[in-house]
């Protein structure tokens, strides 16, 4: 199953013939993770009825939240605001062991939707931990999902999100060292640390494929296939989307203006003086509808013409939990 929202299609014809475009990047927006981890949320809707509970946001971004929480899904920060028994769904950033153990502890009935590529690097974790390496887990302290990645094995994983944490970094062993990172870093800044560590730990290891997911890198390279040629990059997605921040610093990074923007509306006549060509793309937790409003405002500004720029196929799919497909298509009662 796949999300869609219904959107009016763009008007490819307002002012074909004007010199202002708009350049559309493709891939953008959901993810497979993303994908799943809203089905999620909206079947067991459907199937168990309301209300539902959600650890934290189950994606980054304010549009789809409140669009679920219309729906019947109650967004909680923590499992004890869950009544005791009740369902709650893991978000798509994964959570750690003690937080499974809490609602265990309470009784909750639990759909995870930890994205796949997320639980990939969680195992990893525990793999690592297990041969007894000590761990750095490359990125950003404060998402959730290094919170999560971090509490699989926390005795032995130290979080850097610079160069300059590199260099202070004290292990046991120099030489048993295993590096992780976030799945949603951007690509230059995941190599500078990772290069880093490499000086550091020379005998350091890491996973046999690199940890940050197929959707972060098809958007960030859409981003430097199209940057050079755009006075601006808008990029679509909520503040505390990672994968969306990143996305602006690419662009940023190539010496072309970006601005990360939730809605239309956000927009400042300001950035559009003098701009002819505007890049627009999305992070990965950001549903098209959002994109084709963005696409509606600039046509009404004469970027009359709009060129989708497809840089790579992305056809990704995940499975659904067990006890989603479960809800779908019960097992029939055992025969009399």
């Amino acid at each position: 199953m796949t999300t869609t929202l219904d959107h009016a299609p763009v008007d490819q014809s307002v002012n074909a013939t004007a010199t202002k475009r708009v350049l559309l990047l493709k891939p953008r927006g959901f993810c497979a993770g993303v994908v799943r981890a809203i089905d999620i949320v909206r079947i067991a809707l459907e199937a168990f009825g309301a209300p539902i509970y959600v650890r934290k946001e189950i994606v980054h971004n304010s549009y789809v939240v409140n669009d679920l929480a219309k729906k019947g899904a109650i967004f909680v920060n923590e499992l004890d605001e869950v009544p005791e028994g009740a369902r709650v769904i893991y978000s798509a950033h994964g959570v750690s062991p003690a937080v499974r153990q809490r609602a265990k502890d309470r009784g909750l009935k639990v759909v995870d939707a930890t994205c796949p590529l997320v639980t990939k690097v969680h195992v990893e974790a525990v793999k690592f931990a297990k041969q007894g390496y000590s761990l750095v887990l490359v990125g950003h302290r404060d998402h959730e999902e290094v919170e999560g990645t971090q509490g699989e094995a926390p005795e032995v994983t130290q979080v850097v999100s610079t160069a300059e944490e590199v260099e202070a970094l004290v292990v046991p062993d120099p030489d048993k060292v295993a590096y992780l990172t976030q799945t949603t870093l951007s690509l230059d800044e995941a190599s500078t640390m990772i290069n880093a560590l490499k000086k550091k730990f020379p005998n350091i290891i890491g996973p046999h494929a690199q940890d940050i997911c197929y959707a972060t890198e098809n958007r960030q390279t859409a981003v430097k296939n199209v940057a050079h040629g755009a006075d601006v990059v808008l990029v679509v997605g909520s503040r505390n989307s990672s994968n969306s921040n990143r996305l602006v610093e690419v662009s940023q990074n190539l010496g072309t203006n970006s601005y990360l923007i939730d809605k239309a509306a956000d927009i400042q006549p300001q950035w559009l003086d003098g701009v002819d060509t505007v890049a627009v793309t999305a992070g990965a937790s950001a549903p098209e509808v959002l994109v084709q409003e963005v696409v509606g405002y600039l046509q009404t500004q004469g970027y009359g013409s709009v060129d989708e720029v497809e840089v790579m196929p992305e056809n990704v799919r995940f499975g659904l939990p067990p006890e989603i497909v479960q809800s779908i298509n019960p097992a029939p009662p055992p025969a009399a």
